[in-house]
């Protein structure tokens, strides 16, 4: 689990399509084998690391809901939540729901079947870093910037046309299962029966 509060961009050393090897400093501190780490939001294992980097092995969901990456590219970088962290964000998984494209103006055009999870005054996470989404139009939302996030994170560096990695509000997906049983292809008629409910 993640809040979203990037703490250092690194930079794409190499990704061959399933192995993405991370050039960074600061989140190598008291790293491990193992240890998860959100690059751009995407939460990764930690299978490999060296003095000044850290890879991981990209699974094939993950490749089919991500953006990708690219040689060179900056990446926002947080390492997992402890029990001692403030949760300056919100509650970040690093589960990434799909891309969305960027506008301009701070504007995001987010696919429709994701449009539903997206509330005015909600938190979303866009390349893993937690933000506020200030206004929502269809499937275009808009979200709150300080010049703080802009400078220490690599949505400085987007431009229109370009894709992000999102991660809706989790809490949004548990209220929608639990108003709308009925979406939840696990529950058929036989398992209410054989749980005393018919």
């Amino acid at each position: 689990m993640f809040t979203g509060i990037v703490e250092e961009i690194g930079f794409v050393k190499d990704f061959d399509g399933e192995n993405l090897t991370v050039e960074c400093s600061k989140i190598l501190e008291n790293i491990q084998i193992g240890d998860s780490i959100a690059v751009d939001g995407c939460c990764q294992t930690v299978v490999l690391f060296g003095q000044n980097y850290f890879r991981t092995n990209l699974s094939g969901e993950t490749l089919k809901l991500i953006k990708g990456f690219k040689i060179g590219q900056k990446v926002n970088l947080e390492r997992a939540l402890t029990p001692q962290t403030r949760m300056g964000g919100h509650i970040v998984q690093g589960h990434v729901d799909g891309v969305a494209k960027y506008l301009g103006n701070s504007k995001f055009e987010i696919p429709e079947e994701l449009e539903k999870y997206v509330v005015y005054k909600g938190s979303i996470s866009i390349n893993g870093i937690s933000l506020t989404i200030s206004n929502v139009e269809k499937n275009i939302f808009t979200v709150a910037l300080i010049p703080h996030t802009l400078e220490n994170t690599n949505l400085k560096d987007l431009k229109a046309g370009d894709f992000v990695n999102i991660e809706t509000d989790i809490l949004g997906r548990y209220v929608e299962k639990f108003l709308f049983p009925h979406n939840n292809t696990n529950i058929t008629e036989d398992f209410l029966r054989e749980n005393g409910f018919v």
